[in-house]
């Protein structure tokens, strides 16, 4: 595979790409899911034999895919999110004349995404990553997941035909395949200046550390997952019986393998053993479902078997012993869990555990214990939350998404949506990798002082050709 020849296309496609303009770029994007639906008869069933992911998931996130797609064109037209800023010149002021100044966002340059395991479509080639940055104006070179590498095939297809209903240069978007050096190159050559990753701490953590020891130094926006804690009070619990469901419910959704999957759930501890049996019958009722590849199921397996070693754990449901991931129930108190740093990692899978805690304090001391969530969840009575503000603050920082009420699994696409966290669960909680937001992650802000007005880009005219929202002088024009 010829890494360098794949990164100097994708440069010099971003010479052309770079300029086009908002409504070009919209109508690509529109093209591209228009695309992605013509072959979802042979998209579907494909994604579901390589994924082991039911029918009826695959044609939601097939439509969650299109859907963010068209997001992302309809927001890049509205164009607020350019942040085109205007300062008027003023040259008698004095002493010093006042310059005009007119900021804006331009695109970086080309990203490399690395596809996701447990989201063949949405978080994959065609996914929040790889739109994202074509929304910005990027390139992307997509480096293929071994795990559904049909269907990456065909969605590239899609957008190859795209590209080509659009007019716009093929090696706007490329895609490669190979194992982790390919991907170590990817990240390495000198002409990439981004990445985006959804996946493990250690992959992650790895593309983090090699981009940063590269003599230009780039971001990695990865995506590595979390435990994603829920904190229970008392007065929710006198429908015991209604939350136990709602939680094993939310641990097996799509088998356990959601990166907001609430692996930990923080119980009274009068309710504690209690919560844990019922929730335990609950996941009796579910069968095991196929993994998405074997190498998860083993490292699920090994997970669980080396938790059943200790002797602060007790178990409401064990997994079966078989080649499918079954659910399990683990209970544990709050001294053992602040204890035992395994008892805190993501064990990746329908695995929970339930910690019993007898005070306010030790719920404090939970909470400035843990390490950085994608979300965090509180079942509580509105009642009481009153006077929990030094509770809510420290979740707060703790999270990238704070809940109140429901579940964590389901991600929605949208304008306020913040999926990603503090470290480790992402590499940069600054940034969201769901939501429109995410445009942010593959631009720059830029200046120009004194341009005339026949040179500067469409945002940034006096007369706003594109009549997009524009702050001038410190107030914001629509």
């Amino acid at each position: 595979m010829q890494i360098n020849k794949v990164l100097e296309q994708s440069a010099q496609a971003f010479t052309t790409y770079k300029k086009t303009s908002l409504a070009e770029r919209a109508s690509f994007l529109r093209n591209m899911a228009a695309s992605l639906g013509e072959i979802k008869e042979e998209l579907i069933p494909t994604a579901c034999e390589e994924s082991h992911l039911p029918e009826g998931r695959i044609t939601g996130e097939l439509g969650r895919t299109t859907g963010q797609i068209n997001l992302f064109a309809d927001y890049i037209e509205e164009g607020s999110w350019l942040e085109a800023t205007i300062d008027h010149g003023n040259p008698d002021r004095t002493p010093v004349p006042k310059p005009d100044l007119r900021r804006y966002l331009v695109p970086i340059g080309p990203v490399v995404v690395f596809g996701a395991s447990n989201f063949p479509l949405a978080f994959s080639t065609a996914g929040g990553d790889t739109v994202s940055a074509l929304a910005a104006g990027c390139p992307v070179v997509y480096k293929g997941h071994p795990s559904h590498p049909k269907t990456s095939l065909l969605v590239y297809g899609a957008i190859k035909k795209a590209l080509e209903k659009s007019g716009l240069p093929t090696a706007v978007f490329q895609h490669v395949e190979g194992g982790i050096k390919e991907g170590q190159d990817l990240v390495k050559h000198p002409l990439t200046k981004a990445v985006g990753f959804t996946g493990s701490f250690k992959g992650g953590k790895a593309l983090f550390d090699l981009a940063n020891s590269r003599e230009e130094p780039i971001p990695v926006y990865a995506e590595m997952g979390s435990t994603n804690p829920i904190f229970v009070t008392e007065k929710p619990l006198g429908d015991l019986d209604k939350l136990a469901a709602l939680y094993a419910q939310s641990l097996t959704m799509g088998v356990g393998q959601f990166c907001t999957n609430p692996g930990v759930i923080f119980i009274p501890e009068k309710f504690a053993q209690r919560f844990a049996q019922t929730a335990g019958e609950k996941l009796e009722a579910i069968e095991g479902q196929t993994m998405l590849n074997a190498g998860i199921q083993r490292v699920y397996s090994e997970s669980l078997s080396e938790m059943e070693k200790l002797s602060t754990v007790t178990w409401s449901k064990k997994a079966e012993q078989s080649d499918k991931g079954y659910p399990a129930l683990a209970l544990t108190d709050t001294t053992s869990w602040l204890a035992d740093k395994s008892l805190q990692e993501e064990v990746f899978g329908p695995f929970g555990i339930v910690v019993s805690y007898n005070s306010q304090e030790e719920l404090m001391e939970v909470a400035q214990s843990l390490q950085g969530q994608l979300t965090i969840t509180l079942w509580a009575d509105q009642s009481e939350l009153v006077g929990q503000d030094d509770l809510i603050s420290t979740l707060q920082e703790k999270c990238g998404r704070l809940l109140f009420g429901g579940v964590p699994t389901g991600v929605e696409v949208g304008y306020a949506m913040q999926h990603g966290g503090p470290y480790p669960s992402t590499t940069d909680s600054r940034t969201t990798s769901v939501g429109v937001y995410a445009i942010k992650r593959f631009v720059r802000p830029f200046a120009l002082q004194n341009c005339p007005d026949e040179l500067l880009p469409e945002a940034l005219k006096e007369a706003n050709p594109l009549g997009i929202p524009r702050t001038m002088d410190g107030k914001l024009v629509s």
